[in-house]
């Protein structure tokens, strides 16, 4: 029997440990008895990464022979690997029994105390919901203890809960591969796909983990709340595609109170909201849920575009500027592009002289409702009207005067008021508006320069008469 061992050896040292592993298994065939040959299968277990199978044949080893120190010690690696800190403890310590300067034996004990301690710390970092912490913890504990599903899967959740998810998935992932059935990775994946609003997708997993652990209390919960969003959410869809705008502002409303940990799902709800507070003319609101949804995600671009074309209906054309800049920096879209360029230009309009607002109208009015403007805004401002005033308000007066002139001057000229709104003007450096005295655009609309005077009706009171 020794043969098979020796050549068992041979492989060891060779580090061919899968034919070692077959030598080792011929010789337990041939001698059960012999703890010896079980600690070596163990060793070559060891190095195969197969830490249970290795558990089990150091158990047996020690089980042969209590006296076995290296069974114990392997024992010992093989729980501390597998994440049992209490069951390692106990055999480094009976290593120690056996040979108390067992200096390998003093320094695993030292790792198992560690793990045990980043192990509480991880705990109270999960209560208080510090992710970062426990993430640090496991990955402090992981470096002795490699093959410890438990803390790969505690440290999945938390990097899932961090929004780290394709970390998550691939640590999940991993676990899955071994061990198909583990309802702690279902859960995870399922969490990261939750959490990035694959909501169908994540009740599957958690459907399948339930299945296979159906006291899983956490994937009962998330179940629970997936659907629930979910269903929330298509009816608000579903109103708001109805034209129901009032009953989708609600029902968007409902679904954000489900979940506030679901960052990505509730970003998408607060910009549909925001779509529906601007369909019900409440664009402030609209502006606010759309910055709620950009803070939940700083990547949302239809967010920005939504919260920019609130701000230009609010004629608010810096925020909007600023909003299409990062969407252009983000997209550079021919059509992010155009919309960039319509918030500059109106940005600059803005800045400019507003002939309208001189005149009283709107940006509609009609060519009557200009001259009526032009009308009332002259007679106001006619120097004549003020000759009795101190001096500044005579200048402020005129100057308002010639404005109402520049102003009727380009607006009633309908090339001019065309250049001027489509913003031409600030292309090519204004349409030259200062050729034009306003005394003569006065006289021209109202008849001849003896038609007409100021006259007093008691201090400060002027009326206007015709001759």
């Amino acid at each position: 029997f020794s043969g098979f061992k020796e050549q068992g050896n041979a492989f060891y040292i060779n580090k061919d440990y899968a034919e070692a592993f077959n030598y080792y298994s011929k010789a337990i065939d041939m001698c059960p008895k012999n703890a010896s040959y079980y600690g070596n299968r163990a060793a070559t277990l060891m190095m195969l990464y197969r830490y249970r199978e290795a558990l089990e044949d150091s158990q047996q080893a020690v089980r042969l022979d209590n006296d076995f120190m290296k069974g114990h010690l392997r024992e010992g690696k093989c729980h501390l690997s597998l994440g049992n800190a209490m069951a390692a403890s106990r055999c480094f310590q009976r290593v120690l029994e056996l040979e108390p300067d067992n200096s390998q034996a003093q320094q695993e004990l030292k790792n198992a105390e560690s793990i045990l301690e980043y192990e509480k710390m991880a705990e109270i970092g999960f209560e208080k919901r510090d992710f970062r912490m426990v993430v640090f913890c496991m990955d402090r504990a992981l470096e002795a203890a490699a093959a410890c599903h438990r803390f790969k899967i505690l440290k999945a959740e938390c990097l899932a809960l961090l929004g780290r998810y394709a970390e998550a998935q691939s640590v999940a992932s991993d676990i899955l591969r071994i061990d198909s059935t583990n309802a702690d990775a279902l859960y995870v994946r399922g969490l990261c796909l939750y959490y990035e609003d694959c909501i169908e997708k994540a009740v599957q997993f958690f459907v399948q983990a339930l299945r296979m652990a159906p006291d899983h209390d956490k994937a009962r919960l998330a179940c629970r709340d997936a659907k629930a969003l979910k269903a929330k959410k298509e009816e608000g869809n579903t109103a708001f595609k109805e034209g129901n705008y009032d009953a989708a502002y609600e029902l968007y409303s409902e679904a954000l109170t489900i979940d506030p940990n679901n960052i990505k799902t509730n970003a998408k709800l607060y910009c549909n909201r925001a779509t529906v507070g601007s369909k019900l003319k409440r664009l402030e609101q609209a502006i606010e849920d759309c910055t709620k949804a950009i803070k939940l995600d700083e990547t949302y671009v239809k967010a920005y575009l939504r919260r920019a074309q609130c701000y230009m209906d609010t004629e608010q054309y810096e925020e909007a500027v600023r909003d299409y800049e990062k969407v252009y920096q983000t997209e550079k879209t021919k059509e992010h592009k155009h919309l960039l360029k319509h918030a500059q230009l109106e940005l600059k309009k803005s800045k400019r002289k507003d002939y309208y607002k001189v005149l009283g109208v709107n940006k509609n009015a009609t060519e009557d409702e200009i001259k009526k403007g032009y009308r009332k805004r002259a007679l106001l401002h006619h120097p004549d009207r003020h000759s009795g005033a101190s001096p500044e308000l005579q200048k402020e007066e005129e100057k308002k005067f010639k404005e109402v002139g520049e102003a009727f001057s380009v607006l009633s000229d309908p090339k001019k008021k065309s250049r001027y709104d489509s913003g031409q003007d600030l292309e090519d450096d204004g349409m030259n508006v200062g050729d034009f005295d306003a005394n003569n655009i006065f006289k021209a609309f109202f008849g001849s320069p003896g038609g007409f005077s100021f006259e007093a009706s008691g201090p400060g009171n002027f009326f206007f008469q015709f001759g």
